[in-house]
């Protein structure tokens, strides 16, 4: 017999929510399509075409007929070997490719197999808020309990040893460690990052640790990573990472995760029976990334460097917003919180999302607010858009956030 219409879709899907940002991005995008002047901040996504170098590659594999079969499910040998030499030079310690590392379709892959492969039912995992949109929904698919621990913007968006401490139980599995951070752009020291290393290693917790934004730092911001600071903790964290950001690649879908023998193992026999390989095409363009110049990667990040400052400095126009700097990524996260519950425009919004779809009704700028990140009271904005309109859209934000009354 089949299920009441209203019970069709499993409980385990049924519980999960759409990206926010995605969602915030599409509507952009759809009034546009209408032909009127609506200006996004919501994607996070660079606005550059990916470097020359690497479509190249790509073709050239398009005409290469060993690309035109299956491959290793785990990722072709030559792409691991490269995302292994790739982590010596860029994070300072060296892992094996053959038994250490897979290649996933994206880093969402890599997120939800690393939660997946260590996470049980009812197991807790530690995670600083504000985060990104997935991050919980990946944790309920695999069972798993979300423990928020909020950073506040005076905090500059960093949690402390001692919070992880006061949210930690006997049930405590994992800790959830993400610099550059999205969506705040918070950047963690090699010394706050040492210390919840050691915390984690003392107290027996998986560190899963998103480094995809790894090199878009700013303001002489030190390059950290967890494993090369705390080398004993390797045992027991899980690196994700992918092209993705640092070369442009949204659309291309490679990224990897880089673990302890047995998880990989275990990840790798999960992918054989979904998704197989990724893309050998994809891969190829890939490799000529990781393991070609990072020359274009430093132009963009100036590009958005620039941007980064001016979106900050525009946004600290208005007094009632608490702008703090971002480090890392193309984000800034402003607090709205001494907007909410004032006139403004004729309407008394009183949460950040209420805020936001007034901006977008009233100045035709879209923002992705704090509800999907955690809390209430916040805007993201993503700096990885053309000057022109990042100067426009943050204009018009400005000039109607201070009407307020």
């Amino acid at each position: 017999m089949n299920k009441p219409q209203e019970c069709r879709v499993s409980n385990r899907l049924a519980q999960i929510s759409p990206s926010a940002t995605l969602a915030v991005d599409a509507a952009a995008k759809e009034l546009k399509a209408q032909g009127r002047p609506v200006i996004g901040f919501g994607a996070g996504e660079p606005d550059f075409p990916t470097p020359d170098y690497i479509v190249k590659a790509a073709q050239e594999a398009c005409s290469d007929p060993a690309m035109h079969h299956y491959s290793p499910g785990k990722g072709l040998p030559q792409l691991r070997a490269a995302i292994a030499e790739k982590t010596l030079r860029d994070s300072g310690y060296s892992v094996d490719p053959d038994s250490e590392i897979i290649v996933t379709n994206g880093g969402k892959q890599a997120v939800y197999e690393a939660f997946s492969s260590i996470i049980d039912l009812g197991d807790e995992v530690i995670v600083p808020t504000p985060y990104w949109t997935t991050y919980p929904e990946v944790i309920k698919m695999a069972g798993g309990r979300m423990i928020n621990v909020v950073a506040t913007a005076e905090q500059g968006y960093k949690v402390s040893v001692e919070q992880l401490e006061a949210a930690r139980t006997p049930a405590t599995k994992a800790l959830l460690v993400v610099s550059p951070s999205n969506p705040t752009g918070a950047v963690y020291t090699p010394a706050e990052l040492t210390e919840i290393g050691q915390w984690a290693l003392e107290h027996g917790i998986w560190v899963i640790t998103d480094e995809i934004y790894e090199h878009l730092l700013y303001d002489d911001a030190p390059s950290a990573h967890i494993v090369k600071l705390v080398p004993e903790l390797a045992a027991q964290t899980l690196v994700l990472n992918g092209v993705a950001k640092t070369y442009a690649m949204t659309g291309w879908r490679v990224g990897w995760m880089i673990g302890p023998k047995d998880v990989i193992k275990a990840c790798a026999a999960f992918q054989s029976h979904t998704t197989g390989n990724v893309s050998n095409v994809a891969q190829r363009a890939a490799l000529a990334a990781v393991s070609g110049p990072l020359d274009q990667v430093k132009k963009m990040r100036e590009a958005f460097d620039r941007r980064r400052k001016k979106m900050v400095s525009m946004l600290n126009e208005v007094s009632d917003l608490v702008v703090p700097t971002p480090k890392g990524a193309f984000y800034c996260y402003p607090s709205v919180k001494n907007i909410l519950g004032r006139s403004l425009a004729g309407e008394t919004p009183q949460t950040s999302a209420q805020l936001a779809d007034l901006i977008l009704r009233k100045v035709e700028v879209a923002v992705v607010p704090g509800e999907a990140f955690g809390p209430s009271g916040f805007f993201r904005l993503s700096y990885a858009l053309s000057d022109q309109d990042l100067e426009e859209g943050v204009g018009r934000i400005v000039d109607f956030l201070n009407q307020v009354k």
